[in-house]
C-alpha cells in the first residue's frame, strides 16, 4: 500500500461538476486533488452533449469563464416533411422561409410566462436546499428558509393571476399545457421535446412543465461553443488547475476510506492510498454509498439511495459525413441551426411508449447538430460532422443489446433523416452509437441517465437525491455529493459542484 500526500479535499469525477467544485475550494486556499478514472476530463459534458445549456453566471463569472456563451445562440428549427419548417429564434417564431407563423404570438406568450416562473424557481438553485426538518436552530437554516419566504414574496408580486396559474402548472403535464395553447404540429412538438429531453418521461407525464422550465431557466437558448464542449470541458479544466487544483486522470477509485464514521480519504484501483480530510463525488449516490460501504448508511436511507429513479433514454449518435447535409427549404445560414424532428406533441408521447417496455421506437424524438458548419476545425478532409441526440431509447431493450439492436437504432435514425436530409444515407462514412448503457460505462453516470437522477417533482429540491440527504453532505461526517443528483440536477449548469463547495465550507468540516 502506497500512501500519498494529504488534501484537504479529494474530489471523485473529473466531469464539469467536479472541476467546479475543485476550483471553487482552490480559490478559498484548499488543497485540492481531482480523480478522474478516464483518461479524459468532462464525462457527460464532453461523451454527450453537443450544446451548451443553462450555465450559470454565477459560475461564469467565479470561475472566469468568459467567452463560452457569448457569441450568438442557436435558433431551433423545427423540422417539417412537406418543407414547411418551423424556426425559433429568440422571442421570434415564423416559418423558415420568413412567413408568419399562425401561432407565434401563442408561442412567446407561453414561453414568456414559462421563463418568469422559472426564474422565480431560479432563486433557489444557487443555494443550497432549505432544511426542512431543523426549526429555527441556527443562522443557516434562517438563511436557506429566508429563500423561500423571498420565493413566496416574488410569487405574490406576479398577482393573482400569475401566481394562480404558476400553483396551477407547476406540477401538471407539458401536452395538455401546449395543446390548450395552440394546435398540434412541429410547435407544440417542438416545446413538448424539450420538456421530456434527457428523462425518463413522455410530455403526458407529471411534473414535465417543471422540466420544459428547467429548460428555460436562463432563457432557454443552446449555444455551440467555438471547439465544442471540448473547449467547455478544457476551460473548466483550467479554471481548476489555475485556482490550484491537483488533476489526476486515468486512476480509478476502488473505494472511499471511512474511520469513526467520517471519510479520510479513497483507495485508489492499484492499492494507493490518498488521504484528505473531506472527500467529494460527483459520480451517482449508489456508487458513492457503495464506495463509502452501505454498513455506514442507516436502513431507510440506503433503501431511498436504491430507489433512486435513473433510467436513461438517450443515445448519442454521431454522424461523419464526406459531403455538407443539407435540408430542402433552409439557407446556407438556417444550416446552422437546432433541428429537432418532433413533428407533434402526439408523436413525442408515442415515442416514449416503446421505451416503457424496454422496446425500441419506431420514430425517436431526435435533437441533431452539424458541429462543422459552426467549427470547420471539427472537421477532417471536408468531412462533416452531425451530432444527435436519440431519445426514449431504453437503457436495456428486451433481450439486451447486440450488433443487430445496435444497427437497429441507427438504420432508425438514419431513415428518419432521409426524409428531411435527402442523400444522407449515402455520404455516412462513419456512425458512433452510444446507448444509454454505453453511457453508463463510459461516464459512470447511473443508468446513463443526463442528469443522474430524474428531475421529477419527488427527485428535486429538499428531495434531491432523496429525502434527508438533500443538503450535500453524505450520511458519512466529511462527504459530499457535487454531481448532477445533487440539487439543483443536470445540465452544464457548474451548479451542483459549486454549491456542494461552499455548503462544505460553510459546515466548518475544514475549520
Amino acid at each position: 500500500m502506497t500512501v500519498s500526500a494529504t488534501y484537504d479535499v479529494l474530489v471523485i469525477g473529473g466531469g464539469h461538476n467536479g472541476l467546479t467544485a475543485a476550483a471553487t475550494l482552490a480559490k478559498k486556499g484548499k488543497s485540492v486533488c481531482v480523480i478522474e478514472k478516464s483518461e479524459q476530463l468532462g464525462g457527460m459534458a464532453r461523451e454527450v452533449a453537443h450544446l451548451l445549456y443553462n450555465l450559470h453566471p454565477k459560475v461564469v463569472r467565479e470561475l472566469g469563464l468568459k467567452g463560452l456563451a457569448d457569441g450568438k445562440p442557436l435558433a431551433t428549427v423545427s423540422l417539417v416533411e412537406d418543407g414547411k419548417h418551423v424556426e425559433i429564434a429568440g422571442d421570434t417564431v415564423r416559418f423558415a422561409d420568413g412567413t408568419t407563423h399562425p401561432d407565434a404570438v401563442a408561442y412567446v406568450e407561453l414561453t414568456s410566462r414559462l421563463k418568469k416562473f422559472a426564474a422565480l424557481l431560479g432563486q433557489l438553485s444557487s443555494h443550497s436546499p432549505p432544511k426542512l426538518d431543523g426549526g429555527l436552530t441556527s443562522l443557516a437554516t434562517l438563511g436557506e428558509l429566508a429563500g423561500l419566504a423571498k420565493l413566496g414574496l416574488n410569487l405574490k408580486l406576479l398577482g393573482k393571476k400569475d401566481m394562480n396559474e404558476f400553483l396551477r402548472v407547476i406540477l401538471t403535464n407539458a401536452y395538455d399545457l401546449v395543446l390548450d395553447e395552440m394546435p398540434d404540429g412541429p410547435l407544440a412538438g417542438a416545446l413538448c421535446a424539450d420538456a421530456v429531453r434527457g428523462n425518463y418521461v413522455g410530455p403526458r407525464s407529471p411534473g414535465t412543465v417543471f422540466n420544459l422550465m428547467y429548460r428555460l431557466g436562463q432563457g432557454g437558448e443552446a449555444y455551440l461553443p467555438k471547439g465544442g464542449m471540448e473547449a467547455v470541458v478544457c476551460a473548466f479544466e483550467s479554471a481548476a488547475r489555475t485556482a490550484g487544483a491537483e488533476v489526476r486522470t486515468g486512476q480509478g477509485v476502488k473505494r472511499i476510506l471511512v474511520e469513526d464514521d467520517k471519510a479520510t480519504g479513497v483507495e485508489l484501483e492499484d492499492g494507493t492510498h490518498i488521504a484528505a480530510r473531506t472527500v467529494m463525488a460527483s459520480t451517482g449516490p449508489q456508487a458513492v454509498m457503495q464506495m463509502a460501504g452501505v454498513e455506514h448508511f442507516d436502513v431507510e436511507a440506503a433503501r431511498r439511495i436504491r430507489n433512486t429513479r435513473c433510467k436513461g433514454t438517450v443515445a448519442k449518435l454521431s454522424l461523419v459525413l464526406k459531403d455538407a447535409p443539407s435540408i430542402v427549404g433552409l439557407s446556407r445560414e438556417q444550416m446552422r441551426s437546432r433541428f429537432l424532428i418532433a413533428p407533434s406533441a402526439a408523436v413525442v408521447e408515442r415515442s416514449f411508449n416503446p421505451a416503457k417496455y424496454n422496446e425500441l421506437p419506431a420514430a425517436p424524438v431526435i435533437e441533431a447538430v452539424i458541429l462543422t458548419p459552426s467549427d470547420p476545425d471539427l472537421a477532417a478532409k471536408g468531412q462533416h460532422i452531425l451530432s444527435l441526440n436519440v431519445q426514449h431509447i431504453p437503457h436495456t431493450p428486451e433481450g439486451g443489446w447486440d450488433e443487430a439492436k445496435r444497427q437497429q437504432v441507427i438504420d432508425t435514425v438514419v431513415a428518419q433523416l432521409e426524409v428531411y436530409m435527402p442523400g444522407v444515407s449515402a455520404s455516412i462514412e462513419r456512425a458512433d452509437l452510444l446507448t444509454p448503457a454505453d453511457i453508463e460505462e463510459l461516464t459512470g453516470a447511473p443508468g446513463g441517465h443526463w442528469h443522474h437522477a430524474e428531475m421529477g417533482v419527488d427527485q428535486i429540491l429538499t428531495v434531491r437525491p432523496v429525502n434527508g440527504l438533500a443538503h450535500y453532505g453524505f450520511a458519512v461526517q466529511g462527504l459530499y455529493l457535487c454531481g448532477a443528483s445533487a440539487h439543483p440536477g443536470g445540465d452544464v449548469t457548474g451548479l451542483p459542484g459549486r454549491n456542494s463547495a461552499i455548503q462544505l465550507l460553510k459546515d466548518g468540516v475544514l475549520s
